[in-house]
């Protein structure tokens, strides 16, 4: 339910920007503790462990009983469903892999701050994902005419906005119903058990779009004659410039490239240390509209470029691309910067004003690396 009972926007602030000068807020810095993100140098896994994939929950981790959970399939159906997990096994199973990216990724990059969740580069995971295809549940329950989205709910529950919520996101069925874009009811994460963090024990799982797509302890997906306009809908999750814009949805993963910070890091600052001469640079890149067919490395901060190596795996196209390539360091400071562009076209932006709006989605600004290459003191 989407309700706003009374007194809950007094404890529930609305959406903001950051003053010029202000810090990152306490309130950030406890969503910051609740909700983690990848070790950059875990880019060097195909696969991430499922305690090093990025979280983020929107309000608390339900207490779920994987015995006793169900899964309904209503709304505008011609056979309702209702399947315990002991019947989800026993249908056909697919896994795929498949990199998920927080929406809000890079938001603590952009000037003014968008106020909520302060990611920098670090919300993204790869995992293989098992389960039911969500096309095949569809078909079996028979979709009506008039139907058009598959509104998904998971068990959080909880208030933004002043609005007392369960999390609920609606798909349409363009994608929620087409066999070839994979969308799954997965039970398994890298063929174990769905963590408790990461949906326990059921979740959507939606190659190619952000985070936000992919709810989590999912126990219900109702089919609409309308497009859902609840508040993960028509309030949360769209692109606009100001409160009063209406916006643009948020959907596919706009493109990125990270690289595996090289040599060996400054505790506080991060900046990283390399010896002179040949250093391995390497790294993962993704896109939702298409893959990425160009990875770009800069010594200088973007003046000049210069192109890396991609190691495509055609058997899973959901997930990144390994890339990789050799940096001839000389003593100094230096400002690492990779970029990728992908199949659509769409190439990531050296300035964050292009990505700038006021809920901090889909900002793919480039990833800079600080580094300074020094001789080995100790040999000498």
């Amino acid at each position: 339910m989407d309700e706003t009972p009374g007194g809950l926007s007094g404890i529930s602030a609305p959406g903001r920007v950051a003053a010029p000068d202000e810090g990152v807020t306490e309130q950030e810095l406890a969503l910051a503790a609740r909700n983690h993100g990848l070790p950059l140098e875990a880019l060097r896994y195909d696969v991430t462990p499922p305690g090093l994939h990025y979280v983020l929950t929107h309000y608390d981790i339900p207490a779920t009983d994987a015995d006793g959970w169900r899964l309904t399939v209503g709304g505008r159906v011609r056979r309702t469903l209702d399947l315990d997990l002991d019947a989800l096994r026993a249908r056909p199973a697919t896994t795929r892999r498949v990199t998920l990216e927080c929406a809000g990724n890079g938001r603590a990059r952009l000037t003014p701050r968008p106020v909520s969740q302060p990611w920098l580069v670090e919300a993204v995971g790869t995992a293989e994902w098992t389960g039911v295809p969500l096309a095949a549940l569809l078909a079996e329950a028979g979709i009506a005419d008039d139907a058009v989205e598959a509104v998904c709910t998971g068990a959080d529950h909880g208030v933004e906005r002043g609005v007392e919520q369960d999390y609920r996101r609606g798909l349409p069925l363009s994608t929620a119903a087409d066999p070839a874009r994979d969308v799954l009811v997965a039970y398994e994460m890298n063929g174990a058990p769905l963590p408790p963090q990461h949906g326990s024990p059921l979740r959507l799982v939606v190659p190619g779009w952000y985070g936000m797509a992919h709810v989590k302890w999912l126990h219900d997906i109702t089919l609409t004659a309308t497009p859902y306009t609840g508040f993960q809908q028509s309030v949360a999750y769209r692109l606009r410039q100001a409160a009063e814009d209406p916006g643009e949805p948020v959907t596919l993963i706009a493109p990125r490239a990270l690289m595996v910070p090289p040599g060996f890091p400054d505790f506080m600052s991060r900046t990283r240390v390399v010896r002179p001469g040949p250093v391995p640079l390497a790294g993962r890149a993704w896109s939702g509209h298409g893959p990425v067919t160009r990875v770009e490395v800069s010594e200088d901060d973007g003046t000049t470029w210069a192109e890396a190596e991609l190691v495509p795996d055609p058997a899973h196209p959901w997930a990144w691309t390994a890339w990789r390539t050799t940096w001839t360091a000389t003593p100094g400071p230096h400002r690492l910067t990779v970029r990728a562009t992908d199949a659509a076209g769409n190439a990531q932006p050296l300035v964050a004003e292009e990505t700038w709006n006021l809920g901090g989605f889909a900002s793919n600004l480039v990833q800079r690396v600080e580094v300074l290459c020094t001789p080995d003191v100790s040999a000498a």
